[in-house]
């Protein structure tokens, strides 16, 4: 690559001379100062007050980094290209946090659409279906006391009656009344692509892309299919002076093929792209979202640059600290998610191969990873051993960096990153063949009941997923029957997937031994083993922290606990109101403690999921099952073929516990029955 083109870092712009550019984007109008990123809190009360008085002061902002940024270009419509497990949540989130803002995600596929318009979203995630009905749908007004709820009497969370109110007052007792005003939709999803993209002053680009299947580099290369047409749509629709933002997780220098891209259709039109890339772990995303440890945000090393790095950086700032927002160069912002996601990945294989020797010494894997954690200059993060990891990301973003490394004739630097996926495949394959050796080296006739299809709890998402690859090598040795149940997994999806990846002949249906439950205590009768592929909290056996609550705090990691009243000011913001949500929801056990949701839309009379859900609940009434509440393991031992196994592929399970209940428990890392 010739260096004559790398971007430096964002330079200091500390002159009003920056600010005549040939950037097609408008200044700032007055008015649009309170969603600066950098201003204190006294410089933005002066800019509002020279805007009220009509003065046209120009106000320089300082970045993390130092550099000042030039005015910012209004930003009145937002475009997110890709309706997936990245737009989706990103778009909500901005929605959530700029009410000012319309934000319209949109996509090609019309089902997709129709389920983020509808009472059934397309993924699952923690915490998404509560902001997709306040920016979908609006809210209603409303109003609370601000101080400490008290559950003796409701008053204290919702609007007290006029009676009450009145005999406080006549009591002498003042207490404070929050008052929340109604909230207007301003998210929408639409298939109209090209009409949304000619309307938008900014762009995110969020679709899928895979590692390449066919050609050159496939196997390891990222296809950029997508990429490239939605970037050739958006170079032909995009209005001028907009903003196009890489959201994607894409190889480093893909900004230049967009930039080409433009050019190619629009040469007399400067377009400004950035890198921002996510962050984001599925089960968690909408915490993550809340509660970044960092924004990036890469951008040209010119005057135009800057002043596009801080229209978006003005989006965040509506809730991210002004210190997490960082701007660099944009070739170190594409290629800091390739390298963060490699570094997890690379901890998560170092941890397993660890667990191969815990288990042939009779260490365990727990105390090691303890003792290790307590380094600080290693920490206890992605410590955890079990049959590897799986999703969209770590592998595929690996396999680019290798890829990317040859293609810079460093092949040391691919065959390193490559050996850490060699390692993640070698520790399913390990813990799949365990569970055939100790069946007796066979599984002819036999029931395994799989629990967890999806890569990790709290999603729906199964790409990747290592419970998938197990099944793949359990099917070898003709099992009578695999049993899969997922809490968060919808079955026709898990069915959709054996039928793509290993056929339609291995569903029950049809003949095969695969068969998908809604219910674990059906899928765990009369099983001869039961194997743990997702560490889904209701599959645990022990007292542990609860399922985080709405948005945790990031600064302790843990739940909310206690309530966030009294608020500092008597105008909360969204992220406050989340917070206070999250507290009183499970406390009350009400889905909306401030009555602040409207009607979901409703879905018309042949809606499948409907009726799937109906089943569902039916099931629940009747005491069948409960997928909020941890599985009764005396009952499902019970049911178990004798010898009862149970194979920990995550580690839930207190081992102790289970023997108890005259089990056998075979878990990575640690010594069991079936010996070395």
């Amino acid at each position: 690559m010739a260096s004559a083109h790398l971007p430096s870092a964002a330079s200091t712009v500390d002159t009003d001379d920056c600010l005549v550019d040939a950037s097609t984007a408008p200044t700032t109008p007055d008015g649009s100062l309170t969603f600066s990123p950098v201003l204190e809190a006294l410089k933005l009360r002066d800019a509002l007050e020279g805007a009220t008085a009509g003065r046209g002061t120009s106000i320089q902002d300082t970045s993390l980094d130092g550099a000042m940024y030039p005015s910012r270009c209004e930003i009145r419509n937002v475009c997110c290209v890709g309706a997936g497990y990245v737009g989706g949540p990103t778009a909500a989130m901005i929605a959530l946090q700029n009410p000012h803002l319309r934000v319209t995600v949109v996509d090609r596929d019309p089902s997709r659409i129709r389920q983020w318009k509808s009472k059934h979203l397309p993924i699952h995630e923690p915490g998404l279906q509560h902001i997709i009905r306040i920016t979908r749908d609006g809210s209603k007004a409303l109003s609370f006391f601000n101080e400490p709820a008290r559950f003796d009497s409701f008053d204290s969370v919702s609007s007290a009656s006029s009676a009450t109110s009145e005999c406080e007052s006549q009591c002498g007792e003042l207490r404070d009344e929050i008052y929340i005003s109604s909230r207007s939709p301003n998210l929408f999803f639409s298939t109209e692509v090209s009409k949304t993209l000619s309307q938008a002053d900014i762009v995110f680009i969020a679709v899928n892309t895979p590692t390449k299947k066919r050609g050159m580099g496939a196997g390891r290369a990222t296809d950029m299919t997508a990429l490239e047409a939605v970037s050739r749509e958006i170079a032909i629709h995009a209005k001028p002076g907009a903003i196009i933002v890489e959201k994607s997780t894409v190889p480093c220098r893909t900004a230049e093929m967009i930039q080409n891209t433009f050019k190619a259709h629009r040469p007399n039109i400067n377009f400004e792209i950035l890198s921002n890339p996510e962050f984001l772990a599925e089960g968690s995303a909408m915490t993550d979202l809340l509660y970044p440890d960092r924004v990036i945000i890469g951008c040209s090393p010119t005057p135009s640059g800057h002043h596009a790095a801080a229209s978006l950086a003005s989006i965040y700032a509506s809730w991210v600290p002004r210190p997490k927002i960082i701007t660099m160069n944009t070739w170190s912002s594409e290629l800091s998610k390739l390298a963060a996601n490699a570094m997890l990945a690379q901890r998560i294989s170092s941890i397993n191969s660890i667990s191969a020797i815990c288990e042939a010494t009779g260490a365990d894997i727990d105390e090691i990873a303890q003792s290790i954690g307590l380094d600080p200059r290693i920490g206890d993060k992605f410590l955890k051993a079990g049959v590897g990891f799986g999703g969209s990301c770590f592998k595929k973003d690996i396999l680019s960096l290798t890829y990317l490394a040859e293609g810079l004739g460093l092949p040391e630097v691919a065959e390193y990153w490559t050996q850490v996926l060699n390692v993640n495949d070698w520790q399913r394959s390990r813990f799949a063949r365990k569970v055939v050796r100790c069946m007796n080296g066979t599984l002819v006739g036999k029931k395994l009941s799989i629990l967890g299809y999806a890569f990790k709890k709290n999603t729906s998402d199964t790409r990747e997923s290592p419970a998938l690859e197990c099944i793949k090598i359990l099917l070898e040795d003709a099992p009578g029957e695999i049993a899969i149940f997922d809490p968060c997994c919808e079955p026709a999806k898990i069915k959709e997937e054996i039928k793509r990846w290993i056929g339609s002949a291995a569903l029950r249906e049809l003949g095969g031994p695969i068969e998908v439950y809604n219910d674990a205590y059906q899928a765990c009768s009369n099983s001869h083993a039961v194997v743990i592929m997702t560490e889904c909290d209701e599959f645990r056996n022990y007292p542990s922290s609860k399922s985080p609550k709405l948005f945790p705090s990031r600064k302790t990691e843990r739940p909310i606990v206690v309530d966030p009243r009294p608020f500092a000011r008597l105008e909360p913001t969204e992220s406050e109101l989340l917070a206070l949500h999250g507290y009183l929801s499970p406390a009350l056990d009400i889905k909306d403690p401030l009555l602040r949701f409207e009607e979901e839309p409703a879905c018309d009379d042949s809606c499948a999921m409907c009726a799937e859900k109906k089943g569902k609940l039916e099931s629940v009434r009747s005491g069948k099952e409960n997928q909020n509440e941890r599985l009764d393991w005396v009952r499902i031992a019970y049911h178990l073929q004798r010898p009862k196994w149970v194979f920990d592929g995550r580690g839930v399970l207190d081992i102790a516990e289970m023997e108890k209940l005259g089990v056998r428990v075979e878990a990575i890392g640690k010594v069991g029955w079936g010996g070395r």
